[in-house]
């Protein structure tokens, strides 16, 4: 009866891959679109200082080759698949030049405290081909180049730059450089001895120079421009003409003055429901008691992993026997737990996940006060939410499906996709009532209200309508925050790399759309497994255009965002 069953199920499961081979055809620009992915990382890997001229021009002919080469096809000979692919392509192609002619605006004005490094340009160029140098003559440029540079530092307070950012474009601009510098002189050093014996010592006196340089740059700015508003966090604002062209790059075709109302009535609806489960929990409308009553239901340190163990059973049994999506047998059985550093903490205080999922719990280092904060925030009710976000059916089974279909739509990676589709599912499974506790409640609510939190605080930031500290202060009043976790979210959102301008709010803007979408689809015939399995089928690209792509909408060559998904939803 076993091996009668396996065979059963192998066949089914054949079936069902040729079955959507045939729904999601392949595209003929699948190479066109790998081609593109692999000219930027040849470059990136080639012109590795991003801050310098060479980089910028050579980035910028990139931009303008690729513009050309894809406008040259013709658009109306494809099938719908490749109008996505084409559209897609070309929205990135013009994202990434737009941004990259800010930044080149942003270099040109404050290059000139580099302009000695004409001298050394030649080595650095040469060296990549492994050209032996001139070591004695290249010994006397570095000493009269490491001269122009205290020239420089000598002349810095009569030349003040208008506000901190100049002053730290200046300062990233030197240090590329000296990294530069680095990385030729090491390939020569202890392998050729004269270049050893000529240039070590104007080398080491030209790279501190450079240091101490950088150094004086980054405060080398008019006090009267605000950097630090005294919360230690100092972000870069991008401000509204950038924030909207970065919503029309991603298909939103909302003004960031929209999204944050509907977040606001959003959080509105949140709140009323805490203040339904405080109720029940016998805490009357105090929602914030309520809050702390369920921050004590933690669990004690070294007990976490289990926890995390069981809420994720939790969910994916929920969801099975519901038949929501399919849940691949080696998704289940290859996802892996680790446990976060108190260093990683300070800028994620809560799990992340992907291939794994990463838990946030106190470490000994810490000291008393930090570990009961990262207990609280991290109690069981409040992983509720976070924990099927991470794993199945959220940033696991999308990492796990993008390697399995349409691996080259990576290229279009967007957080409205992958932190959309993960918040989608905490509101999926609130109207599917996986919450049944009123703690269970308040813990899932505590997220959803974060992410509106999410949207009016990102968006108010980079329009220079709040600082880092009311946004600290927004997430403890009315979110329910603990002090040392909304601090490390704020970090997170402006003073990393990790978080572009739009990756907060495009959580809950995600979950709208991919909301709104489900429903046109229900409305269509689908069931909600058809409509999930095909979403993950499709690999990551803005939703506007997956919507495209599933409903055969009409596309043209020149197409821009126009769809007003639906935000009506409890």
């Amino acid at each position: 009866m076993k091996m009668e069953y396996k065979a059963i199920k192998t066949c089914n499961f054949l079936i069902l891959f040729f079955l959507t081979t045939m729904v999601t055809a392949q595209s003929s620009l699948i190479d066109v679109v790998s081609s593109f992915s692999a000219d930027k990382k040849a470059l990136n890997s080639f012109y590795h200082n991003s801050e310098s001229e060479e980089y910028y021009q050579r980035f910028t002919k990139l931009y303008n080759n690729w513009g050309e080469r894809i406008a040259a096809i013709d658009f109306e000979k494809l099938t719908q698949q490749e109008k996505v692919d084409y559209l897609l392509l070309k929205n990135l192609i013009e994202k990434e030049s737009y941004f990259l002619n800010i930044d080149y605006k942003s270099f040109k004005k404050v290059a000139f405290v580099a302009d000695f490094a004409e001298e050394i340009i030649p080595f650095l160029k040469e060296r990549k081909r492994g050209k032996k140098p001139d070591a004695k003559a290249l010994s006397k440029i570095l000493d009269t180049v490491a001269k122009s540079v205290d020239a420089k530092m000598e002349s810095l307070d009569k030349n003040l730059f208008k506000d901190w950012l100049m002053a730290e474009k200046a300062s990233h601009i030197i240090l590329a450089l000296k990294k530069e510098l680095k990385e030729a002189y090491s390939f020569y050093y202890g392998y050729d001895p004269e270049f050893t014996w000529w240039v070590e010592k104007p080398y080491e006196a030209l790279s501190n120079k450079l240091l101490a340089y950088a150094d004086l740059l980054k405060d080398n700015y008019s006090k009267t421009v605000l950097k630090d508003d005294g919360s230690g966090i100092v972000g870069k604002p991008i401000g509204k003409k950038a924030l909207v062209e970065s919503l029309n790059f991603e298909f939103i075709p909302y003004a960031p003055e929209e999204l944050i109302k509907t977040a606001e009535k959003q959080f509105d609806w949140c709140k009323k429901e805490m203040i339904k489960a405080s109720q029940e929990l016998g805490f009357g409308n105090d929602w914030k008691a309520a809050l702390e009553f369920v921050k004590n239901t933690y669990v004690p340190a070294g007990e976490q992993p289990e926890a995390i163990l069981d809420l994720y059973n939790q969910s994916v049994d929920f969801i099975e026997e519901r038949d929501l999506i399919t849940f691949p047998d080696l998704a289940k059985e290859t996802w892996r737990m680790i446990m976060m550093t108190a260093k990683r903490q300070k800028v994620n205080p809560f799990f992340t996940g992907g291939w794994e999922i990463s838990i946030s719990y106190p470490t000994q280092e810490m000291d008393e006060d930090d570990k009961l904060m990262s207990m609280r925030g991290n109690n069981p009710n409040f992983s509720r939410a976070t924990v099927q976000h991470e794993l199945l059916p959220g940033h696991n089974l999308q990492f796990f499906m993008n390697d399995r279909y349409k691996k080259y739509r990576k290229a279009f990676d967007t957080p409205f996709w992958m932190e959309g589709w993960a918040l989608y599912w905490e509101i999926n499974l609130w109207n599917k009532e996986f919450p049944q506790t009123p703690e269970q409640k308040l813990g899932m609510l505590f997220w959803r209200i974060h992410r509106c939190a999410r949207i009016i605080f990102s968006l108010k930031y980079h329009l220079g309508e709040m600082t880092p500290q009311q946004c600290i202060d927004m997430l403890v009043n009315e979110v329910g925050h603990e002090y040392a976790n909304a601090e490390a979210e704020v970090r997170r959102s402006f003073a990393t790399s990790y978080t572009p301008p739009l990756y907060q709010m495009a959580y809950m803007t995600g979950g709208l759309q991919f909301y709104a979408l489900k429903n046109e689809m229900l409305a269509k015939g689908w069931t909600e497994k058809e409509f999930h399995d095909r979403v993950l089928q499709e690999n990551m690209m803005p939703i506007e255009l997956l919507r495209a792509l599933l409903l055969d909408l009409p596309l043209n060559k020149d197409y821009k965002t126009e769809w007003k998904f639906s935000t009506d939803f409890k």
